[in-house]
This record gives C-alpha cells, structure tokens and sequence, in this order.
C-alpha cells in the first residue's frame, strides 16, 4: 500500500492517473492499420459530427451546434469533476493575507463599483466561480490549458445561468455547460457551440490580472474569494507543474499550432471589431511600453513584472516571474498621451504624470484620472491563434 504524507501528494497522484488514462486512451484510439478513420479517433479527418466524447447523462440537444462534434475531447474528469464554486464566500484582504504571497496572480474585477480578487491559485482547481458582484450575476472562469481568464454577465433572454464544467476540450480549451438548458459553451470565444442556446454570446465584462500586492495597493476596499469552497484541495499547489514552458505543446490539442510564435508564449490580446492585435511578453519584457493601433484605434499597453506563474512550479509562490500586462485607450479629453516607464511607473511624456499597471494617474498634474481600459485578455498563443487565426501580432 502507497502512503501519501500530504494532500498536496493525493492531488498530483489523482491528476498524474487522470492524466496517464487521457493518454492512454488516445494511444488506444490511434493504434492499428492506417486504413482510414479511426471508430474512437479524437477528430475525424473527413470532418464527422459523430460526437468523440461520452454523451450518457446529458440531455443537451446535439442536434444543434455550430462547430463539429467531433472536435470536442475528454479531458479526462467527468462532468463537474472539476467542481465550479457555486457558493463563493468572501473575505477580507487581512484573512488572504494569511495563504496569498504578494507576487501570486489575482484576477481582479469591478462591477458597479465592488471590487473582488479572484486568486488564481484557487481557480486552477475548479475554473468556475458562479458569483454575485454589484448585484450582477457573473461567471469568473480560468482555462489552466489555456492560461486563459475570463470574466462573464451570467444574464441571457432574461434568465440567469449557472455554469459548470463538461469534462471536456475543444482547442484544449475549457468547455462550460449552463445548468438550465445544457448547452455547451467555449470559453475563450465566449459562445455557446452546442444546445439550444447555440449562436448565444455572453457578454465578457473587465477583469485584469494583477499580484495581490498591486491588487491591494491599488484597491485597499476590495475584498477577496476566500478559500472557503466546500471543496478540499491544496490550494497554493500547483496541478499543472511544468505545463508553463514557451516551447513545450500543449497537451489535448487537437490540430497544427500558428508557428509565428512559440505554442505556450504569453500575449495580450486587443480586441476590437475590425481586428485582434497580439503583442507578446517576450516584447513587452524588452519594452515594457508598447503604443499600437487596433482596428484604427489608438492603443498603449503597459507591462510591469512581479507576477508569478500559477502553472510553472509545483508551489505558485515559488514559481518564475512571468508579469503581467494591461491595454488602454491613451486618449484623455481628447489629447493623446504618449507614455514611457520610468522606474517602477508609467509616465507621460506631456505632463510627466504617473501612472500604474491599472491606468490610473496617481501622481502630477493628471492625478486622479483614469484611462479608458481597452477590451483584452492574456492568454498562451497556441490558443489565440486556434480560435483567431487572423490575428496580427505586434512583435
């Protein structure tokens, strides 16, 4: 009999199974002659809408989806084995100060004024928070595969979703299922691609990944998601230790990865209507000030280190400094500011005002002002790229 010293010990036990079943059974679905397609192939070459995956238990209308089948993979727990929290509690940044070091990433969001630090070592372990801020039903979801964080209103036709997990891939990216229809939903193009609700967006609200020194220097009146889930896990582990290498491939991705950067290179997305602009943190790191235009919008990103990487080592808090970026409008009652970063603040050029990682003015003649924040997310490229082909990097 195996003795495990530590739950930390029975979590990477559970996940080094899951993960050694996932691959065995894609070994077992690609094995034998190369007659032609594969009964339990992962996708079908001739483009099949046969469902992949197990579809016992729900009672989603396959019928209706707007992406094959086929393209859907196990990623190896069932249905919600990965638990959403449905019934998040907050706490105080005095109590987080107790388990979050000042360099972990949290995913901070505003809604009508309240402001709350989702740390993402707590989302690494269920990739679903069904929360309520500013009276708004919101959905805060991270893709580990993915590195990917984004922040949903849960309010569609009136009704009120909850979201769980699928136990399921497409991209290697997380895919949701709302408890009221069970449609399932992408989560990096917010969409939902199978189900009744199939076409639906759900509209992404702000959010922005800061260290929990910043987000607390920055909003001293947020509070916090408490580590208080219902679940046990070992929250401050990481289950992904090593995924985070720029040129390793990413695992349970279906399809060729956009070699114009390495697979799992950091980037910030800027989105607009007419096009999405990539710029990559190897630049950013180089350049920790980069002014841009996406879709004839004027935009300025800035980049500021001491954030770690939640999927690097075993222990977040002990993992590499990956830092963190932030995209803004540079135009403020109708002038156009251009910035530089001086020490550890963003400053610009017109009147050497300075600024931090959230576009706020906290020094100079502008103090007190804040930049128009520009739609934008931070992701690994392999999964931009699969989603948003046409995406023009800025490297």
């Amino acid at each position: 009999m195996l003795a495990v010293g530590s739950k930390f010990e029975m979590n990477r036990l559970w996940l080094i199974a899951t993960l050694a079943l996932v691959v065995a059974l894609v070994i077992v679905a690609v094995a034998g002659d190369d007659d032609g397609p594969r009964e339990n192939a992962p996708a079908r070459a001739d483009g099949s809408n046969e469902l992949q995956v197990d579809a016992s238990g729900w009672e989603t209308d396959f019928s209706t989806h707007s992406v094959p089948l086929s393209q859907f993979q196990s990623g190896g727990p069932p249905r919600d084995g990965i638990p959403p929290i449905d019934e998040p509690k907050p706490t105080s940044q005095t109590d987080a100060d107790e388990w979050l070091s000042e360099r972990e990433p949290v995913l901070a969001v505003e809604v009508r004024r309240q402001l709350r630090a989702y740390p993402i070592q707590i989302l690494v372990w269920h990739e679903i928070v069904n929360d309520t801020l500013g009276g708004r039903p919101i959905a805060v979801t991270y893709c580990p595969l993915c590195n990917s964080s984004l922040v949903f209103d849960r309010r569609v036709a009136g009704r009120t979703l909850t979201f769980g997990t699928t136990g399921n891939l497409r991209r290697s990216d997380l895919v949701m299922w709302d408890r009221q229809t069970e449609s399932w939903w992408q989560q990096l193009s917010a969409e939902a691609v199978v189900g009744e609700l199939t076409g639906t967006r759900l509209r992404v609200l702000p959010s922005q990944v800061l260290s929990w020194a910043d987000f607390k220097r920055i909003h001293p009146d947020g509070d916090v998601l408490s580590r208080d889930t219902g679940v046990d896990r070992d929250y401050g582990a990481n289950p992904y230790a090593g995924y985070d290498q720029p040129d390793s491939e990413p695992f349970l991705f279906d399809g060729e990865t956009d070699d114009r950067l390495p697979p799992k290179e950091r980037v910030v997305a800027i989105f607009t209507e007419a096009e999405t602009v990539v710029v990559p943190f190897r630049r950013l790191a180089r350049e920790p000030v980069v002014h841009t235009e996406a879709g004839g919008r004027a935009v300025v990103v800035f980049y500021k280190r001491g954030v770690v990487s939640p999927l690097d080592a075993p222990v977040i808090d002990s993992s590499r400094d990956v830092g963190t970026a932030a995209a803004f409008d540079p135009r403020l009652h109708g002038r156009r500011l251009s910035f530089e970063r001086r020490g550890d603040a963003f400053v610009d050029r017109e009147t050497g005002s300075r600024w931090d990682i959230a576009g706020r003015a906290v020094a100079g003649e502008l103090a007190g002002e804040r930049l128009q924040r520009v739609r934008h997310d931070q992701q690994f490229w392999f999964a931009l790229a699969a989603f948003l082909p046409d995406a023009r990097i800025e490297a």
